[in-house]
């Protein structure tokens, strides 16, 4: 039996243990004060996941309702321009940007002193849970991390299995271009039933498709911008084309927003579901 002395002793060390871990785990679960986004994509993810207090500034693209999901969210929210200069003077506690055309700036802001978090175009779902996942538990709000992926996967449940027969769409943007197979957008109409058609397009890596080569050898179905049906320039008036309008008439055309797709996060249930009417609405 422990002596009183010890057993004092021995309480003393189990409540130094446990203060010294419950500061350790409110640290960790803390995040930074002020954050700011240099990106598009990362100004929805920050906006989804962070306390709106944590937002120092967002993209110069975040209140363009065109392209920006959470638009509605930016009111009041300072825009930094996405200069590195604006962001020095600042300084922000973690600055968020694309691993893409940004290297210069985020190089510069390192050399002062300030942390940077580069997260990429989404490669896959799962690369996009794991990046919602790192940013949720560096916001210090995991939990709404949590939350972000449990809502795209009840989508990708409601959406599992539902196109008959296996029917082949290609995903058609402006200017003839047409998105890689291996995609997150890929990976839902795979999951949805749907086989791509790229590679019948001899376009196994994305890149532009000739008309010629549509209208020959046309797909069931094509996913196109909401906004496809007006021609506003060259790059749009080739979804309005007689031979295009013959192969792959509107009734066989999906429609989806493209500020629902340009950035895999917040939107991306969204874009599940709207999907998914579209396919309940014109596939047979």
């Amino acid at each position: 039996m422990l002596s009183r002395h010890a057993s004092r002793h021995t309480a003393l060390v189990l409540l130094s243990c446990l203060a010294a871990f419950v500061a350790g785990l409110a640290q960790a679960q803390s995040g930074p004060v002020r954050v700011a986004s240099l990106n598009l994509c990362t100004d929805q993810l920050l906006l989804a996941l962070a306390d709106r207090s944590q937002i120092a500034s967002l993209s110069r693209l975040a209140r363009d309702h065109s392209v920006a999901f959470l638009a509605d969210r930016t009111a009041g929210i300072p825009l930094n321009g996405g200069s590195a200069e604006t962001i020095l003077f600042d300084r922000p506690d973690l600055v968020l940007a694309s691993t893409y055309g940004q290297q210069e700036q985020i190089a510069l802001l390192r050399r002062q002193g300030l942390e940077v978090l580069s997260l990429g175009p989404w490669t896959g779902l799962d690369d996009g849970r794991r990046q919602i996942r790192t940013l949720a538990g560096r916001l210090g709000h995991p939990d709404r991390g949590e939350a972000l992926i449990a809502r795209i996967d009840a989508a990708l449940e409601r959406a599992r299995g539902i196109v008959p027969d296996r029917r082949s769409i290609l995903v058609y943007e402006r200017g003839g271009w047409v998105v890689a197979p291996h995609s997150p957008l890929g990976e839902i109409l795979i999951h949805m039933g749907f086989r791509l058609h790229q590679e019948a397009l001899g376009l196994a890596h994305g890149g532009v498709a000739r008309l010629e080569a549509i209208v020959t050898a046309p797909p069931d179905f094509m996913l196109v911008d909401a906004d496809s049906s007006q021609a506003v320039d060259n790059g749009t008036a080739l979804f309005s084309h007689p031979a295009l309008a013959e192969a792959v008439p509107l009734e066989r055309r999906l429609a989806l927003p493209a500020r629902l797709t340009i950035c895999g996060g917040p939107s991306t249930p969204v874009a599940i579901d709207v999907l998914r009417a579209e396919v309940q609405a014109k596939v047979r």
